[in-house]
């Protein structure tokens, strides 16, 4: 019965980013990103070190695709400043993962929290209009020429 209802679960989840405006995407992106890194530390505290490491490469891949689908172009210094704050985002996440140190988690989550808070009020006062300006369609790694920035996860 459990199979069936994981089923419905990953079909919603599949529609309900297939709908999603670019913002809202990068909004899921961000709650991913924050949920992968308090696995991460509740891994660190269970001494799961393949644990650990498998969610803190999640983060990263989340991470990452947040990066390549800037557009600098459009977002100009707003776009730049973020590329820095992601590329930070991943050295410090790489480092925790390298010393097995909860720390740079934590304020890596801090970081995604202040930034997630952001996007929700962008996304909320304007809409998708924030989010063209900074992504253009088809960037980043994972791309099929999609609304969504190339991303079907």
């Amino acid at each position: 019965m459990s199979g069936g209802n994981n089923y419905g679960l990953n079909r919603y989840k599949q529609t309900s980013i297939s709908t999603a405006s670019r913002g809202q995407i990068v909004i899921m992106l961000y709650e991913g990103c924050i949920k992968f890194l308090r696995k991460a530390i509740e891994a660190l505290q269970a001494k799961n070190i393949a644990d650990k490491g498998l969610y803190i490469g999640k983060a990263q891949d989340i991470i990452n695709e947040l990066n390549n689908s800037l557009n600098h172009e459009v977002g100009g210094d707003i776009s730049r400043e973020l590329e820095k704050l992601y590329n930070f985002l991943f050295e410090h996440t790489t480092e925790a993962n390298i010393k097995n140190e909860i720390k740079p988690l934590e304020s890596s989550i801090k970081i995604l929290e202040t930034l997630l808070d952001g996007w929700r009020a962008a996304v909320a006062q304007s809409g998708n209009m924030v989010m063209s300006t900074l992504t253009s369609p088809g960037e980043g790694n994972n791309t099929n020429g999609n609304e969504n920035g190339g991303t079907n996860r």
